[in-house]
C-alpha cells in the first residue's frame, strides 16, 4: 500500500456491499499494548520448571502460532522477574534483539524473556489481521534498531511502528482471509 493511499484496490465489502471507511495510518501504540519480557534468576531453582509458557526469540519465526515454549517458569519466576503473563490469542510476540521483528500470534497464554516486545492488541483489533503486518513492522523495526553489540529496539520505538488501521470489522474479514490462506499454505507444504 502506497502512502498516499488510504486503503487497498482490493476490499472487502460490507454487509450492504458498500466500502468500509478509508483506512487511518496509526501507530501501534494506538492499537495495541508493548509488553517487554524478562528472566527470572537461574540460580533459584523454585523459578522454573513451572507450568507458565516462557520463550526466547529462537523459538520464534518458523511457525504462525506458539503453542508451547521449550522452558518454563514457576509463579514464583514470574513474580520474581520482569517477566509479563500475556494473553493468549490477544498477543503477538515480537522478537526485538539480534533478530528483530520475527513473530507468532500466542496459542496460550505464557510470557518472554527480555528479547521480546509483545504486541498485545487493544480491544477491537483483530490479531491474526495485525499479525498479518509481521514483514511491514519487521522493516520499519530493522530501520529503527540500534546497538553496537547486537542490534535491538526499544519498547518506545516499537510503540511508534505505523500500521494501517481499517474498520473493525473489515480487519476481521481480512484476518479470516489470512489466517485460512496460512491453513491453506501448511497443508500444501505438508502433502
Amino acid at each position: 500500500m502506497e502512502k498516499k493511499e488510504k486503503a487497498p484496490v482490493l476490499r472487502f465489502k460490507d454487509t450492504n456491499g458498500k466500502d468500509y471507511p478509508a483506512w487511518e495510518q496509526r501507530e501501534l501504540k494506538d492499537v495495541a499494548e508493548i509488553v517487554g519480557g524478562g528472566t527470572p534468576s537461574t540460580s533459584v531453582p523454585a523459578y522454573w520448571n513451572g507450568s507458565i509458557d516462557w520463550y526466547s526469540p529462537t523459538e520464534i519465526g518458523q511457525e504462525n502460532f506458539a503453542k508451547g515454549s521449550k522452558r518454563k517458569i514457576s509463579n514464583e519466576g514470574l513474580n520474581n522477574s520482569s517477566a509479563k503473563l500475556l494473553p493468549a490469542h490477544k498477543t503477538i510476540l515480537f522478537t526485538s534483539r539480534a533478530t528483530i521483528g520475527e513473530a507468532a500470534i500466542l496459542e496460550r497464554e505464557g510470557a518472554t524473556n527480555q528479547g521480546f516486545q509483545s504486541i498485545v492488541t487493544k480491544e477491537g483489533v483483530d490479531v491474526y489481521f495485525l499479525y498479518s503486518y509481521k514483514h511491514h513492522l519487521k522493516k520499519q523495526a530493522l530501520i529503527k534498531a540500534s546497538g553496537s553489540t547486537f542490534l535491538e529496539i526499544s519498547k518506545n520505538e516499537v510503540e511508534g511502528l505505523h500500521v494501517p488501521v481499517p474498520s473493525g470489522e473489515e480487519q476481521a474479514k481480512i484476518g479470516s482471509f489470512f489466517k485460512l490462506v496460512d491453513k491453506a499454505i501448511t497443508l500444501h507444504q505438508r502433502e
